[in-house]
């Protein structure tokens, strides 16, 4: 759903989106198609279930991105792995990369907001390791296992106003400042939302943190998700499998994206080679980073850099 509106399910005006793969189960995932010179942000409003009325009931999908979603007006509810959430107003939703998401069939009209975006939005984690997303603060109603909160009814005229002005920056991006009000503006909304999640830290789970910290050793090495895996004493295949049923990733995702993050941030700010930053994150050779970082982000590594710097 969101989620909400946006084109997960079709090219249609909102997030851009595109499908990336599909699990063995049959969910599609979608990635953030990312635009030139863009933001990559995308904020839809929606008042029915208008959208959603052509979908088959339960319409299973997942994100490679991060989803707010704000409800005005009760809505009915969605499903999130499996869990039913009711939308009722004043609530807001935060959905993670790889999370299921189902449209049940009971959603109703409403009034809601679904802001849609990747960590490189927000200035405080354009340079954080994808592994450590789940500890950041910003990110709390996200690591929060329930994913949900309630606004105080004082409060929630504010959230509609911020989502207003958000997406207002983002309809002329061009304008003198935009790029930096949108960061502002999101960073605000996340600080909010991570005051709603409840203030006792969430466990960790054992075995992703063993992962985790593998990874985060050795991506700069041409390692593959074998090796990860051998060295953790588990199969790849069995390592792939639990590693999905926890976080909603395989193993080899998690690796991509620790040195796609790694490649952005030196391509950011260095001036290093493809090959340079190739060597130094575990790929191949600038000719494999290309590849990967165009299937990946839909651009040229060099022309990323030059949006980059433009908006700098």
């Amino acid at each position: 759903m969101a989620t909400m509106g946006h084109s997960s399910v079709s090219d249609s005006p909102g997030v851009p989106s595109r499908l990336r793969t599909v699990r063995p189960d049959g969910t599609p995932v979608y990635r953030y198609r990312q635009r030139p010179g863009l933001p990559p942000v995308s904020v839809t409003r929606f008042e029915s279930d208008a959208a959603h009325s052509n979908l088959p009931p339960d319409h299973r999908h997942a994100h490679d991105f991060l989803v707010l979603v704000y409800v005005e007006e009760d809505m009915g509810s969605f499903t999130v792995d499996g869990a039913e959430r009711p939308l009722r107003a004043g609530e807001v939703h935060a959905v993670s990369p790889g999370q299921v998401i189902g449209v049940a069939a009971e959603l109703t009209r409403g009034r809601a907001w679904s802001v849609a975006f990747t960590p490189d939005a927000v200035p405080a984690l354009t340079s954080v390791s994808p592994l450590a997303w789940t500890h950041h603060p910003l990110l709390a109603l996200f690591a929060f296992s329930g994913g949900h909160g309630r606004i105080a009814e004082p409060d929630q005229a504010n959230w509609s106003a911020w989502l207003a002005d958000l997406a207002g920056e983002l309809a002329d991006p061009g304008r003198i400042g935009a790029r930096e009000a949108v960061a502002a503006l999101l960073t605000r909304l996340l600080v909010a939302a991570a005051r709603l999640a409840p203030s006792a830290p969430v466990t960790p789970d054992p075995l992703v943190e063993r992962v985790f910290a593998e990874i985060e050793a050795t991506f700069r090495e041409p390692v593959s998700a074998a090796d990860v895996a051998r060295t953790l004493g588990y199969t790849p295949g069995h390592l792939t499998t639990m590693l999905r049923r926890r976080t909603g990733r395989p193993l080899l995702e998690w690796i991509t994206e620790r040195r796609m993050t790694e490649v952005r941030r030196m391509l950011r700010e260095t001036d290093l080679s493809l090959d340079a930053v190739a060597a130094r994150t575990g790929l191949r050779d600038a000719t494999y980073l290309v590849r990967r970082f165009r299937d990946r982000y839909g651009i040229t590594p060099q022309r990323w850099r030059r949006t980059q710097r433009g908006w700098s």
